[in-house]
């Protein structure tokens, strides 16, 4: 089903207000939606279920004024992205002051692999990163720190809606596809902090004090060096950068004393050719690497999707959707086809099909069924299994699957309802019994059975909860 894009602004803070109500729905007051009776539709629609929720949830953050709370940790993490990139900068200068301030002669490869060789090999690794997959690599520490922090300074926080907006922040900003990229984006331009301190720092030293460079190798060959000048050089001359010509490279060679002495022009060459390294094999990529990591983060997040399979949306949208239910005969009979839509009926807490093929899964005699739902089924060895097996490959009718919700779903069931699925030809529904005593139900065990629902193809509108 085609959907619009959501803006993802308003899916974060259906996020936050799923883990403030999980987790502290004593202190929201639900006054304001208490009018909000079910939509009815035809068919199960996306776009109608997300502006469902975005009313509801407008209505619940305007009643309990939870717009504070939503807000602030987005602002409490770009005040610690402000102050690691201040950090990234000073870093960046003390790096190029120390780089030159020993001596008044540079050995300009040895420069060039104090002020690049950590950013190359940080470069490296993010790319080693993103192509497999692997997150704190694709992230790195100081970018993850400042993500890190503020969530952890809310954890102190004495307020629980604090808390539990922090939390739903934290998971879709920073966590999966979108925090990866958001997290390259900040490594990035970090180093581009640390890189333009550095320049500015060196433009600086050498607009006020005089250095010479030199070069110098003991295990390369004589010509090794002047050569890596070269190539360097070559996408430097396409930016239209100087570059030393062979006599200067041959005349900065250092001596035995270590030292030389240089006219204006070299010098000034040299300075020119380590600012334009530092650019072109610095900066420039970074730049290159922060766009795509920037473009990146907007399509993930265009892409962002809630995790419908959650017992908190599978909640509402039996609570905010109601199907419209057809009163069109449906030869009962499995063998026969019918190309009309399936006629559907109001259940206990969401709309099941009530001409389908109905069949439970190792259900014990505590069970309790809806009213609604007749002809059941239950398979309890591999001969009732392929008994139905065989039923739903000669129907076209939709398929509807009773389990007990207060066992755990094993390998064995998953493998039975993979295969039931994978055998009709028509929507296939899950709905989820309580016994007739109605025993509570952990959270995390009504997840085990949406998971499953997820792994075997059931679309979330077809999980039904009785």
């Amino acid at each position: 089903m085609a959907i619009k894009n959501y803006d993802f602004r308003d899916l974060v803070k259906l996020e936050q207000l799923r883990y403030i109500e999980s987790n502290q729905k004593q202190a929201i007051s639900y006054a304001s939606i208490q009018d909000m009776a079910p939509h009815t539709t035809g068919q199960f629609s996306l776009d109608i279920f997300y502006e469902r929720l975005m009313t509801r949830a407008r209505r619940l953050i305007q009643d309990n004024a939870l717009n504070r709370h939503l807000q602030q940790p987005e602002k409490l993490f770009r005040r610690a992205y402000r102050v690691v990139l201040i950090i990234a900068a000073l870093l960046g200068g003390l790096a190029a002051f120390k780089a030159v301030d020993v001596a008044d002669t540079l050995n300009i490869y040895w420069l060039l692999a104090v002020l690049l060789g950590f950013n190359f090999l940080s470069m490296l690794l993010w790319l080693v990163g993103i192509l497999f997959s692997i997150h704190g690599l694709s992230t790195g520490m100081v970018a993850q720190l400042a993500g890190w922090l503020p969530a952890r300074l809310k954890e102190k926080e004495s307020d629980p809606l604090a808390m539990g907006a922090a939390r739903g922040w934290w998971e879709a900003c920073l966590g999966g596809r979108v925090g990866k990229w958001r997290f390259s984006l900040l490594t990035h331009r970090l180093w581009l902090s640390y890189l333009l301190a550095g320049i500015a720092i060196l433009i600086l030293l050498m607009t006020a004090k005089q250095y010479d460079f030199i070069w110098g190798t003991t295990l390369l060959s004589e010509h090794a060096l002047p050569e890596l000048t070269r190539l360097l050089a070559a996408p430097m001359e396409w930016l239209g950068m100087v570059q030393p010509d062979s006599q200067q490279i041959m005349a900065s060679r250092a001596n035995s004393s270590g030292s030389i002495l240089q006219d204006a022009a070299t010098r000034g060459v040299w300075a020119k050719f380590l600012l334009g390294a530092l650019i072109a094999y610095g900066l420039l990529p970074r730049l290159l690497l922060a766009a795509l990591s920037s473009l990146m983060l907007k399509w993930s997040e265009r892409r962002y999707q809630l995790d419908l399979y959650l017992p908190y949306y599978i909640g509402l949208r039996q609570g905010l959707l109601k199907q419209d239910p057809d009163t069109s005969v449906v030869d009962a009979d499995p063998g026969q086809i019918d190309e009309r839509d399936v006629p559907m009926a109001s259940g206990h807490n969401g709309d099941i099909p009530i001409q389908a093929l109905v069949t439970g899964i190792e259900l014990d005699d505590r069970v309790h069924w809806p009213e609604d739902v007749k002809g059941q089924y239950n398979i309890v060895d591999q001969a009732s299994f392929h008994q139905m097996l065989d039923r739903i490959k000669k129907s076209r009718q939709p398929l509807l699957i009773g389990v007990a919700v207060y066992r755990l779903p094993d390998r064995g069931v998953q493998r039975m309802i993979n295969d039931l699925v994978a055998a009709t030809s028509g929507p296939a529904w899950l709905l989820l019994l309580n016994s007739q005593s109605a025993e509570p139900i952990t959270e995390s065990r009504k997840l085990a059975w949406f998971r499953l629902a997820q792994s075997c193809n059931i679309p979330a509108e077809h999980v039904v909860t009785h």
